[in-house]
């Protein structure tokens, strides 16, 4: 009766990840799919707690060790989740990622030991145990180990505490030691050899190893779409360990992660008008900074145009249509709230503001979306790509708030160019175009902008949001 019940609750966790998946494409519905999904995770794990029962009919009993490590969790989990700040959410989210690939990895070493430990004195060395049995868990190790050692790295790279590094034949290197562990992995699952604990142990440091030298030489500009990669990779590990385990709520939401971050990973690359290759060894975003920061184009020195917010607050107040285009700059401002703020002000003086956003504007997938909706601006008017670029055209006016390489013309315009194929937002093609930056600094790829010199672009130095606070007050009083 009680694994019958079980088996239920897994089917309604299954239900509830699905749908909450599906709640979470749009802005609107995304917390409470967010919440009917974790629901879900809730039912599962407690009915796994007391319900399930393994062969021999025995069911968990160490509820003690379970429920401290739920609470030591569920309170790390939370206080954390309440104080970051929106600006580090990414390497938040890398974080998180790399705990689920530590978790599958930790599932598989504590399998290996526990199932090796019961076969042993069998003929050869744990014979017992079937090949699809080893096979998973090796999936689950290496997988795993990938993900926690490239999310961690990815982490310190977006916290600006670990830089690029890079080193001649880093590539060939890389596959080396991929062809290695899968070598190691195939010859113990196959052969199963006396010394397979020690194959076991040395597959795993050479994992954690390739999975630091496979984000490590990868630059800024891709990390959104190195984020989703490892996200999908904890979720095929945490499919491994459903296998392993029989669980299907495990193997379920392990699926979907996988299956989603693997979707997202190849919607970004098409994005970026690169194959997902050509970012794992393409080292873009590396840092390549000539001319960046002087402004300047084969030696010689480009002039900008400032404007003031008074003269801004003119031009936005008697537009027709102002889109504005949100950056990392904005995140790290704080600036959501102003942002909406100051489009509420201009469409009360009959002004259409809507929102151009890049897939991969940002530090992580959606990022852009996550703060705009954290600042209530309404769905519709977050416009993707192809949307937007059909808006700039007939705007009067388009605000750039800390966006850079997204709107570089030079995607388009220079075959030169590092970006050279990657879609842009194609702000250029409006009346007048305004960037807030601090400074003349590059982008996250490292690369000059030639926007900023163009006819028709004005620049706006500061904080994004003392900026639009200024701009608010501006438009107000005239």
């Amino acid at each position: 009766m009680g694994q019958s019940i079980l088996t239920l609750i897994y089917i309604v966790a299954a239900v509830t990840f699905i749908l909450g998946l599906k709640m979470l494409s749009n802005a609107a519905t995304a917390r409470k799919g967010n919440q009917i999904a974790a629901l879900g995770m809730i039912l599962a794990i407690l009915g796994t707690i007391f319900l399930y029962k393994d062969e021999a009919g025995n069911g968990l009993h160490n509820y003690a060790w379970i429920f401290g490590a739920l609470v030591i969790g569920t309170a790390v989990g939370w206080m954390a989740a309440k104080k970051v700040k929106m600006t580090a959410m990414p390497e938040m989210v890398s974080l998180f990622n790399g705990m689920g690939g530590a978790c599958a990895a930790l599932i598989s070493f504590i399998e290996f030991n526990h199932l090796t430990h019961d076969h042993i004195g069998q003929a050869g060395f744990f014979h017992g145990l079937s090949g699809g049995t080893l096979a998973i868990i090796l999936l689950g190790l290496i997988i795993g180990s990938i993900s926690f050692a490239g999310s961690i790295v990815a982490w310190g790279k977006l916290a600006g505490k670990i830089k690029d590094f890079s080193f001649k034949g880093q590539h060939l290197f890389n596959l080396a030691l991929l062809g290695l562990i899968v070598v190691l992995a195939v010859y113990l699952v196959m052969a199963r050899p006396d010394s397979s604990k020690m194959i076991f142990y040395a597959i795993a440091m050479l994992t954690l190893i390739y999975g630091i030298f496979f984000v490590m030489p990868i630059g800024g500009a891709d990390m959104p779409v190195v984020i989703s990669l490892l996200n999908s990779f904890t979720g095929i590990a945490a499919a491994s360990g459903g296998f392993l385990y029989d669980n299907k709520a495990m193997l379920t939401g392990g699926i979907l992660v996988g299956a989603a971050g693997t979707l997202l990973t190849i919607l970004m690359c098409r994005a970026m008008n690169r194959s997902i290759m050509n970012v794992l060894i393409g080292n873009f975003g590396g840092g390549s900074t000539a001319g960046a920061a002087s402004g300047t184009k084969g030696g010689a020195a480009r002039a900008v145009k400032e404007v003031s917010a008074s003269d801004l607050a003119i031009n936005l107040n008697y537009a027709k249509s102002v889109v504005i285009v949100p950056g990392y700059g904005l995140a790290v401002a704080q600036a959501q709230k102003t942002t909406k703020e100051l489009e509420n002000v201009l469409e009360a003086n009959g002004v259409d503001v809507e929102y151009a956003i890049h897939p991969v504007a940002g530090r992580m997938p959606g990022h852009m979306n996550v703060l705009l909706a954290e600042a209530n601006v309404e769905y519709e008017k977050l416009k993707e790509l192809e949307e937007a670029n059909d808006l700039f055209p007939n705007a009067d006016v388009v605000l750039i708030l800390g966006a850079n390489d997204v709107v570089n013309p030079a995607a388009e315009q220079d075959s030169s160019s590092p970006i050279y194929g990657m879609p842009v937002l194609q702000v250029w093609k409006a009346k007048l175009v305004v960037v807030v930056k601090r400074s003349m600094s590059s982008g996250y790829a490292g690369i000059d902008n030639p926007l900023f010199y163009n006819d028709n672009t004005k620049m706006l130095f500061g904080d994004a949001k003392s900026v639009l606070e200024n701009l608010i007050k501006e438009v107000k009083a005239l």
